[in-house]
């Protein structure tokens, strides 16, 4: 492969990563978060975006530049306990407790539930979840090139329709926007970077990094400059897509609120907004083109996390994990969409700031040539402050704790307390490395 790249080579894993990204959970929260900021969306659209496209895409890059297999190889940098544990916890994060539980509901919300009146009981969500998951499971158990294919043809369509909707929004705006929420008033920017979080896509870097860094491997990339030359350009790409659909539905969501009121979620906004534009048939297409392209994304997960847990325990056949991920997951979505994304924020408050820091942490490796005292004393204060963080966002909070946080702790306020404590944990680490290499420079001078 020469060093000149083909432009049409480029887009195609430009096109490739927004794809992995751009799930169809994705399309849930920019609308609420416009519904919830309303004067202020564009500062708070600015913080979701530094975390749900910009943190992703160097997630990505960093795979590159690391020049690992995988994610526990990576987090093996800080120590192989800390890679286990934090391999696992993420996988679980972006699997069975969070992602693969609501690829199902958010199918239910948009595909299912504006068909079936006001007053619901759990029965229609129970039986949708069997259905989806029994589905999931068989294409899990027998992959094919059907759930490729759907992909591949369902993704333009769906784009196509959400890129009218919102077209529509900028053309026939619904209404003004309102006054912001409780959360937005003050700090909207912060408030939209921890939005981010709920894309989960920082995380879900670590596991399709490695499927972008290998695509360009397999063209003929082959030193490392090469490698982050593509994928420089590649997430080029993938931001600018991102970043204008993300915007867009933002301010659709901020548009609606006038007319539509405050909704209980993002699934909610895009059927009102659906329906309000296009009536019936607009909803109804939009809920087959998302249930659909769920169900892609669940069947994707599922066998990720299939594959990685049975390397993990050998033992236990591939298809016994699929089926019992399934499982799990159809308990885990009968608790509903605005409920399950309540549940998952204090899990991914406190450790989206370690994925965030090992990414960061990626990039300067050379600086301090790849020395574990770095890593720890970084990733260690981190967690400290974002354990504290996740709590809070819990409803658990320890004011003594809190109080002194918020006296030493620059913005620990808007939950980035741990950015002070990443840094001089990394430099506590370092000064450790230094007295380490004088004291043996010392020993050895008396050993002479």
């Amino acid at each position: 492969m020469s060093d000149k790249v083909p432009f049409s080579f480029i887009l195609v894993i430009g096109l490739m990563l927004f794809a992995l990204f751009f799930g169809a959970g994705n399309l849930i929260f920019p609308p609420m978060l416009g519904q919830s900021a309303g004067i202020n969306i564009w500062s708070a659209n600015a913080g979701f975006l530094v975390t749900g496209v910009g943190l992703p895409l160097l997630g990505v890059l960093a795979f590159g530049f690391s020049g690992k297999d995988d994610v526990q190889s990576l987090a093996s940098r800080v120590h192989p306990v800390f890679a286990l544990v934090f391999t696992t916890v993420l996988y679980l994060a972006i699997g069975p407790l969070f992602s693969i539980p609501r690829a199902g509901t958010v199918s239910f919300e948009i595909g299912i539930k504006p068909f079936l009146g006001e007053d619901l009981d759990h029965i229609p969500l129970f039986i949708f979840t069997i259905i989806f998951f029994s589905i999931t499971c068989f294409f899990s158990l027998n992959p094919v090139k059907t759930i490729n294919i759907i992909g591949k043809f369902l993704t333009p369509i769906k784009l196509t329709f959400i890129g009218i909707l919102v077209a529509m929004a900028f053309i026939h705006p619904i209404g003004d926007f309102q006054a912001p929420t409780k959360n937005y008033k003050i700090h909207s920017f912060f408030k939209g970077f921890q939005e981010g979080y709920l894309t989960m896509d920082a995380l879900a870097a670590f596991v399709f990094g490695i499927i972008i860094i290998n695509a360009i491997k397999e063209k003929g990339a082959k030193t490392k400059k090469h490698i982050m030359t593509i994928c420089a350009k590649a997430t080029g790409i993938a931001a600018i897509i991102l970043i204008t659909i993300y915007t867009a539905l933002s301010y659709m969501g901020a548009s609606s609120v006038e007319k539509l009121g405050h909704l209980d979620n993002g699934g909610t906004v895009l059927v009102k907004v659906s329906n309000y534009y296009f009536g019936a048939y607009g909803g109804i297409l939009l809920g087959l083109m998302i249930t659909v392209a769920c169900l892609t994304t669940s069947v994707g997960l599922v066998a990720s996390c299939s594959s990685f847990f049975h390397k993990l325990f050998p033992k236990v056949p591939y298809k016994i994990l699929a089926i019992s991920l399934c499982g799990f997951s159809a308990i885990v979505a009968n608790i509903g969409l605005t409920q399950l994304i309540a549940i998952s924020i204090p899990l991914l408050t406190a450790i989206y700031p370690l994925a965030i820091v090992l990414i960061f942490l990626t990039f300067f490796h050379p600086l301090f040539k790849g020395k574990t005292e770095v890593y720890q004393g970084s990733l260690l204060l981190t967690f400290i402050i974002s354990l504290f963080d996740g709590l809070n966002t819990g409803g658990i909070h320890i004011s003594s704790i809190n109080s002194f946080f918020i006296r030493v702790l620059p913005m620990y306020k808007v939950g980035l307390g741990w950015i002070g404590p990443a840094i001089i944990g990394g430099l506590i680490g370092f000064s450790i490395v230094q007295v380490k290499i004088l004291l043996n420079y010392s020993s050895s001078r008396l050993n002479k």
